[in-house]
């Protein structure tokens, strides 16, 4: 393998091979996607911090170790990005917001950690919304979407969507608490994989509402996020939320496919929700699904709108704020202010209304995973909007119709996987989510794979 004028958009795993078989070095693959950031960061503005001197130093050990014959693993010598969120002690972690310009972690996340214990090149920090909600803080330059500079990029792992989409890391970490991993793999073409609550540890993470974010990969495959997910997974003693369940080694069984697989496909639910392109594409993605040999069963889907589960939402963002708002509300931008006094003002009765709604949710969801492995289900309802459309709407009604199929697979905590599935007339890529059981990741990787086998949507790329 060389560098050659497209390997930028070669999958992780391809690399990962190459630099294994030392076919090409971390390091010369590191120096091209930093002369690649230098180039094309000033039209998409995905980093917050591009960490060049520290990766070309891991890069380096990485290919020393490789020489000796000392191999980590399927993320060792490759360049990654993270979420400018997650805490690194030898960067700042800013989360977007003017209050932490600078800040730096006392050390790094459990994620960091396990990250540089398989001999990942940490190339750089994305940017993101402030404090991860809808929109970016005024002081910072918004990502742009590499495929059409006026349509939005994604809330809140922008930076993650776009990082990857236009070829500047093999895949980077995002977090997602109302489908912010999701959004942005939407708007991006990426492939990305939302985990189940508690599959990955938090420690060391800024939170949007503690009880409901999760952290997971956007990638140029399955089988990429697959073996990101495979790094960052698994129980953490610095986190009693993380999940105790082993991790099985999602790529063993990536190829397994999906004959007799039971997907269940909500199509006269789905159609009146989306628009006609969007839905054209999941029906698609349902025959190429059925094609392969899965079993495709109509359902009728539980209601996934928000509705009285955003009662939920709101005051955890307030309560992650408390120290510093009202306090130093001069640093909060527009977006953010908002959303921390509307969820000071939720009452304890709407809480209460959310629990309520969310058990319900998750029963009902759980009663229909008995006839059904995995469920086939839009990512968005619409095309990528422009830039502002929805997000500086006046209400939030616009919003909630988009996300109609987020927000409810958070409060219930099943994992889901957007895949690239299309692109619509304007020129930019749509998407749908499988969703499976708790801790079935391995299912959604397996799915995803056997998708992309038979499709070329996700190989497909912006010209930046």
């Amino acid at each position: 393998m060389t560098i050659t004028p497209n390997i930028e958009f070669a999958t992780l795993t391809d690399i990962s091979r190459g630099i294994a078989g030392r076919q090409i070095s971390a390091a010369e693959v590191t120096d091209y996607l930093l002369a690649r950031i230098e180039a094309v960061e000033p039209k998409v503005h995905a980093f917050a911090h591009v960490c060049a001197d520290s990766a070309r130093a891991q890069a380096r050990a990485a290919d020393a170790e490789i020489a000796r014959g000392f191999h980590r693993g399927p993320l060792h010598g490759v360049p990654v990005a993270i979420k400018d969120l997650i805490h690194t002690a030898d960067h700042p972690t800013e989360a977007g917001m003017r209050i932490y310009n600078g800040w730096l972690a006392p050390e790094d996340s459990t994620i960091v950690t396990r990250l540089r214990q398989a001999g990942a090149v940490i190339i750089g920090k994305t940017e993101l919304t402030e404090g991860a909600t809808m929109t970016h803080h005024p002081d910072r330059t918004a990502p742009l979407n590499p495929w059409d500079a006026g349509r939005a990029v994604g809330f809140s792992s922008s930076g993650s969507g776009a990082a990857v989409a236009a070829g500047l890391c093999y895949a980077a970490l995002g977090s997602d608490t109302g489908g912010s991993i999701r959004i942005p793999s939407a708007m991006n073409g990426t492939t990305g994989l939302k985990p189940t609550w508690g599959r990955v540890t938090r420690h060391g993470i800024f939170h949007l509402v503690t009880y409901l974010d999760t952290i997971g990969p956007l990638a140029r495959s399955a089988a990429d996020a697959a073996a990101v997910l495979g790094v960052i997974a698994g129980p953490d003693p610095k986190d009693p939320t993380a999940a105790q369940a082993p991790v099985p080694d999602y790529l063993l069984s990536i190829a397994a496919g999906v004959r007799g697989l039971r997907i269940g496909f909500d199509l006269s639910g789905i159609e009146p929700r989306c628009a006609a392109e969007i839905f054209a594409s999941i029906r698609e993605a349902a025959a190429t699904l059925a094609g392969l040999g899965a079993l495709i069963r109509p359902v009728a889907l539980p209601d996934l709108g928000m509705g009285a589960m955003f009662g939920l939402f709101g005051p955890g963002i307030a309560d992650i704020h408390r120290e510093t708002y009202p306090s130093r509300a001069a640093d909060y931008g527009p977006g953010l202010t908002g959303l921390i006094e509307q969820g000071a003002t939720i009452s304890a009765r709407d809480v209460a209304a959310g629990i309520t709604e969310s058990n319900i949710l998750k029963g009902e969801l759980a009663r229909l995973f008995t006839e059904v492995d995995l469920l086939l289900v839009p990512a968005l309802t619409r095309a990528t909007p422009k830039v502002g459309e929805v997000e500086n709407a006046p209400d939030m009604t616009p919003m909630f119709e988009m996300l109609y199929y987020c927000g409810g697979f958070n409060v219930s905590g099943h994992p889901t996987i957007t895949l690239p599935g299309g692109i619509d007339g304007d020129g930019m890529p749509v998407a749908f989510q499988l969703v499976a059981r708790p801790f079935e990741e391995s299912l959604l990787f397996r799915a995803g794979h056997a998708f992309q086998t038979a499709t070329d949507w996700h190989c497909r790329h912006p010209q930046v």
